[in-house]
Order: C-alpha cells, then sequence, then structure tokens
C-alpha cells in the first residue's frame, strides 16, 4: 500500500510544532505563539496521536487481509518492543545527564525527579513505564495502544467496529468520572520514592485512548474498502465543514480568553471542569472532531470548492502539508519523536546553565532545534530498502 502524503506531512507538521512548545527556556519563546492553539482547543500532541492510530489501522488492516493475524501481530509487537528500548533509552540518558553532568540535577529535578534507579520503587516504576519524565509521555502512551491494537483491529474487521467504538467512549467516560484514580492513589503510594512521586503520567490513558482507538477503527475500515470518503468529504457536501466550523468558532473566544488570562475562572468553574487537558475532556473532544472535520475537508475537497477563498485555504493547507521536509520527519514520525526528547533537554540544559538568554539567542535555539530535527530521518533514509515508522 502507497503511503498517504498528506498524512506524513500532518505528522511532520505535528512533530515540529511539538518540539517548539516542548522548548522550555527561561523568558519564554515568541514563537510559541503561533500556533493554533492560542485560539483553539486542539494540540499538537492530539493530532499525532489520532494520525498513528489512522496510519496503524490502514496498514495493518491490509496486511492481515494479505497475510494473516500472526503477521500483523507479530509485526505489531516487534514495534511495540522498539519503542519499549526507546523510551528506556531516553530516560536512562535523561538519568545519566542528570546525575554526572554539572548543575544536571538544577536543570532536570523538576522534569526527571531526584529519586535514581538504586530505589527499587523508581526501578519499577520506569520500567513499567508508569514513571514518565517530562515530554517523554506520549511513547509508553503509544506502546500501550500499540499492543492492544491486534486485538481491536481484529475486532473491526470481523465487523464489531462498534463495539471497539462503544468500549472507548466508556473508558474516556470513566476518565471523565475519575474512576482511574481507584486504581492510580493505591499505585502511587506503592511506588513513592524520595522525591516524593510514584505514578507520573501526563495524559490519562484511559481518556486520550478515545482520539487513537477512533483513528485505528475508521483507518482499518478505509485500508479494507469499507468506508467511501469520496461521499463525504466532497466540494458539493458543505454541510460537514458549515457544521465544524460552528463548533470551532463557538470555542475560538472561550479559547482566546483561557489562553491569554481574560477569563473569570470563578464565572467560568463549570468550562473549567470540562477543560482538563490530561483527561482530554468534553472540551477538547468537541473541538478536536470540529478541527478535525474541518480540515480534512478542506484538504480533500477545499482545492475543487466553488468558492475562491475556500480553494484558497484548501490549497494552501494541502500544500502545507505536502512540504517535502515535513513528510520526510513524518515518515520516521517516532524515531523523530525520540530524538526530539533530546533535543528539548539539551536546550534545556543549555539554558539553565547560560541562562536567561536573549530573544534572540533564544531564537537561534529554537532554529537549530529545527534543523537538528530531520537527521534520524535523513540517517534512515540513506538506506531505500527502510521500513518507515
Amino acid at each position: 500500500m502507497g503511503r498517504l502524503e498528506v498524512l506524513d506531512g500532518m505528522r511532520g507538521y505535528f512533530l515540529l510544532f511539538m518540539t517548539l512548545n516542548h522548548l522550555v527556556l527561561q523568558g519564554g519563546l515568541w514563537l510559541v505563539e503561533i500556533n493554533h492553539r492560542q485560539f483553539m482547543f486542539v494540540e499538537d500532541a492530539q493530532g499525532f496521536v489520532f494520525l498513528s492510530g489512522l496510519l496503524i489501522g490502514l496498514i495493518q488492516a491490509r496486511r492481515t487481509e494479505r497475510r494473516g493475524y500472526e503477521a500483523m501481530r507479530t509485526d505489531i509487537w516487534k514495534r511495540v518492543f522498539e519503542l519499549y528500548l526507546y523510551s528506556m533509552g531516553l530516560i536512562l540518558l535523561a538519568l545519566i545527564a542528570r546525575d554526572l553532568l554539572p548543575g544536571g540535577m538544577e536543570a532536570f529535578r523538576n522534569w526527571i525527579g531526584t529519586a535514581g534507579l538504586a530505589e527499587p520503587q523508581r526501578a519499577f516504576a520506569i520500567m513499567a513505564l508508569l514513571f514518565q519524565p517530562t515530554f517523554m509521555d506520549i511513547l509508553p502512551q503509544y506502546i500501550l495502544y500499540l499492543a492492544i491494537s491486534p486485538l481491536l483491529i481484529h475486532m473491526v474487521l470481523r465487523g464489531q467496529w462498534a463495539i471497539v467504538m462503544t468500549l472507548s467512549v466508556l473508558l474516556w467516560m470513566a476518565s471523565q468520572l475519575s474512576l482511574g484514580r481507584l486504581v492510580a492513589l493505591p499505585v502511587n503510594e506503592w511506588l513513592r520514592a524520595s522525591d516524593d512521586q510514584g505514578l507520573r503520567v501526563s495524559f490519562d490513558p484511559l481518556a486520550w485512548q478515545i482520539i487513537f482507538v477512533t483513528g485505528l477503527v475508521l483507518g482499518a475500515l478505509t485500508g479494507t474498502g469499507r468506508i467511501d470518503w469520496s461521499r463525504i468529504f466532497n466540494a458539493k457536501n458543505t454541510t460537514l465543514p458549515l457544521a465544524a466550523l460552528m463548533v470551532v468558532l463557538f470555542f475560538v473566544p472561550l479559547r482566546i480568553a483561557t489562553a491569554h488570562g481574560f477569563a473569570d475562572f470563578e464565572v467560568l468553574r463549570s468550562f473549567s471542569a470540562m477543560e482538563v487537558r490530561s483527561s482530554f475532556g468534553p472540551v477538547y473532544l468537541l473541538n478536536f472532531i470540529g478541527v478535525g472535520a474541518l480540515v480534512t475537508w478542506l484538504v480533500v475537497a477545499g482545492p475543487e470548492a466553488p468558492r475562491q477563498g475556500v480553494r484558497w485555504l484548501g490549497t494552501l493547507l494541502r500544500g502545507i502539508f505536502m512540504l517535502g521536509p515535513l513528510r520526510l520527519i513524518g515518515r520516521h514520525s517516532l524515531q523523530i519523536y525520540a530524538w526530539h526528547v533530546v533535543i528539548v533537554y539539551a536546550a534545556r540544559y543549555l539554558d539553565a546553565q547560560t541562562g536567561p538568554l536573549t530573544v534572540a539567542e533564544r531564537t537561534v535555539i529554537a532554529a537549530v532545534a529545527f534543523l537538528l530535527l530531520p537527521l534520524p530521518a535523513l540517517w534512515r533514509e540513506r538506506r531505500p530498502a527502510v521500513v518507515n515508522g
């Protein structure tokens, strides 16, 4: 199956801006203001997780039909093992940097804690992916979702996609009701180490799985020809983009107000309860659906729309996602994600040792980070036989 290059470009776009947003420098970075998250409740990590699920469904459903369930499961579990090694390697590298570099403890104590592998609670938590240092949290989450993907793909191919989605929605709702805390709180106490940290995760996997699973289901159905997207995303069907635009515009004022400190949270108490990022609250879910539907329609059908302005916007978006550098890093997205962690930790250390830096110096660091980001992709593509990830 040929790769869908626009999806690679989208993943590359999300990786580029994740790197930018993860550059935590004293004084901030003005470039982070140039991002869609400043005016909508949609972030790059969400798009990355969704597209990862979509591509797993597309590729592995086809593999199952051609080579059988066992071949698909074996391929996925090889990837799980590879990503687990990436995750362990990144944490070990961060611990070495924290403990051996001059000023490393001061630079990284908030990102990785102060406990070491000599403490059995911390060693176990790290190996079990239950202690996730700052900016290393998508890989463990993806490993978990990837591990259950063979079963989910099998169910979708047997026509049980509605069951899969129902279970996914129920797990998401369990997160909204904080039912996961019934397990998380005792586990946290059991794993608590000398730095008073035990269980450490940025995203509730019960909640964020809904993005991955939805992508996987849509990908599997698409890969086996069970969805005709041309009937949904076409220039004549304007109901979908208009409805999606209404959802987006409803939340824009709220996002601007919360992003820039204009909101009175005493007045918006109910809103803030539904806008919890870690549990992917209803505000984030509705925004993701709206923005996802609108952007997809613009990219697929926008260039053929009757209105000139819509055609221009659709052509612009498609052109951005088809940029060669974005497609390059998107083809090797998981390797690039692991590499971006190294980059942002190095930038953090440099800033801690020499900062605060000037605006120009911080901008140079961001530029250097962008230039370094594609290196793993360039390395992997030096061999034509490399299997892209």
